[in-house]
C-alpha cells in the first residue's frame, strides 16, 4: 500500500516520498516497508534512529524524521488501524466436524460450525452458526456456545458453560471448574477434618469477550459466574466462584479475583492485583499493578494502589516519604560537618 493511500483512509497528511508500505513494526524492530508510530517526544532517539519507511507523528511533532511521515491527531489509534489492513488472513475453517472427534448425537449444530480433530463435545450441548472449535477441546453436557464464538485448541468447558456469541476462548482456558469451597475444622475429639463443599452452579460468559490462555474461571457454589459483555481477559487470570463482572472491563494478566465479588462496569484490573471475596468494586474504578484490595471500593476514588489499596495521590506520598527523610538526613549530615569546619 502507498503511503499517500494509507494517509487518506487514516485521515492524515504525508510529507516525504510515497514509500510502499506492507507492515507495522516498532521504532527499534522496524525495517524498510514498514510503518511505525511515535506520539511522545521522549522518543525523539528513537524515531531518529528508525529504519522504518514511514512514521505515524501528531501535528505538533517538530523533530523531524529520517523517513517519510504522515501526520494524524492520535499516532497509536492510527497505527492499531493500519495493522488491521497489513494483518494476514486468519486460516480458514471449514464447516464440518472432523472424524477423530468424539460428538455425542444429542448435541445441535447450528448452521456452518466448525469442529476440529479430537475435540469432545458430550451430551445436550448446543452450538451456534459459525462457531469454530478447535482441536482437543472438551465441552461437557449441556453446555451452550454462541453464534461466531471461536475456541482455540486444549480448553475445557466444564457441563452447564454457556459462552455468549462472538467470543474468542485462547488456548488452555478453563471454564467451569469447581471453586474454593471447603469446610474446616475440628471434632469433638480434637482431629481436624475438610469436606469439599459441592460446586453445583454454572459459569456464563456474555457476548464479546475475550479470555486469555490458561485463565481458569470458577463455577459458582449456587447460581451463575457471570462475565458480562465485551470483557476482555488477559492471560493467567483467576476468577472464584461467583464472581461477577458487570462487563465492558479489562482483567490483566495474573490479577486474581475471589469469591462473590462484583466488578463495576468499564473497570480495569491492572496485573497481579488482587481483590478480596464478597466486596463490590464500583464502575469505573482502575486497580493498579500489584495492589491488594481488602474492601470495597464506592467508586469516589477512580485508581488505587498499594497493598492494602488506597488513592494514588495518598500511596506516592506514603511512598515518597522514606526518600524524602532520606535526603533530609543527608542534608542534616551535611550541615553538621560544615559547623563543625567553622
Amino acid at each position: 500500500m502507498k503511503a499517500s493511500e494509507l494517509a487518506k483512509i487514516l485521515g492524515g497528511t504525508l510529507e516525504g516520498g510515497d514509500v510502499e508500505l506492507s507492515a507495522c513494526g516498532g521504532l527499534e524492530e522496524a525495517r524498510p516497508g514498514d510503518l511505525s508510530f511515535c506520539k511522545d517526544p521522549k522518543h525523539v532517539k528513537l524515531v531518529e534512529s528508525t529504519k522504518a519507511s514511514a512514521v505515524l507523528l501528531p501535528p505538533e511533532w517538530d523533530k523531524g524524521a529520517p523517513c517519510s511521515v504522515i501526520r494524524v491527531a492520535d499516532p497509536n489509534h492510527a497505527c492499531m488501524a493500519a495493522a488491521k489492513m497489513f494483518a494476514p488472513p486468519e486460516p480458514v475453517r471449514a464447516p464440518g466436524v472432523h472424524p477423530t472427534a468424539i460428538v455425542d448425537p444429542t448435541v445441535k449444530f447450528g448452521k456452518d460450525v466448525h469442529v476440529g480433530p479430537y475435540t469432545v463435545i458430550e451430551k445436550g450441548t448446543t452450538i451456534g452458526d459459525g462457531a469454530v472449535i478447535e482441536a482437543q477441546v472438551f465441552i461437557g453436557e449441556g453446555c451452550k456456545v454462541g453464534a461466531k464464538t471461536h475456541i482455540y485448541p486444549q480448553v475445557t468447558l466444564r457441563e452447564g458453560t454457556i459462552v455468549g456469541a462472538e467470543c474468542i476462548i485462547h488456548c488452555g482456558v478453563r471454564l467451569g471448574g469447581d471453586g474454593y469451597g471447603f469446610n474446616n475444622g475440628r471434632r469433638e475429639d480434637g482431629s481436624v477434618f475438610i469436606e469439599k463443599i459441592p460446586q453445583l452452579g454454572i459459569v456464563e460468559i456474555g457476548d464479546g469477550v475475550e479470555i486469555g490462555s490458561n485463565t481458569t474461571i470458577d463455577r459458582a457454589r449456587i447460581g451463575r459466574t457471570y462475565i458480562g459483555p465485551m470483557t476482555k481477559i488477559d492471560n493467567l487470570v483467576q476468577i472464584g466462584h461467583n464472581v461477577k463482572v458487570k462487563g465492558y472491563s479489562g482483567l490483566i494478566a495474573q490479577s486474581g479475583i475471589a469469591g462473590s465479588t462484583e466488578i463495576g462496569y468499564g473497570c480495569l484490573i491492572w496485573a497481579q492485583a488482587g481483590i478480596s471475596g464478597h466486596i463490590k468494586i464500583a464502575d469505573g474504578v482502575q486497580v493498579g499493578p500489584q495492589a491488594g484490595v481488602p474492601q470495597s471500593l464506592d467508586g469516589s476514588v477512580k485508581y488505587v494502589l498499594g497493598t492494602p489499596a488506597e488513592p494514588m495521590k495518598e500511596f506516592g506520598g506514603r511512598v515518597l516519604v522514606p526518600k524524602m527523610l532520606a535526603k533530609l538526613k543527608a542534608e542534616v549530615k551535611e550541615l553538621k560537618a560544615q559547623l563543625a569546619a567553622k
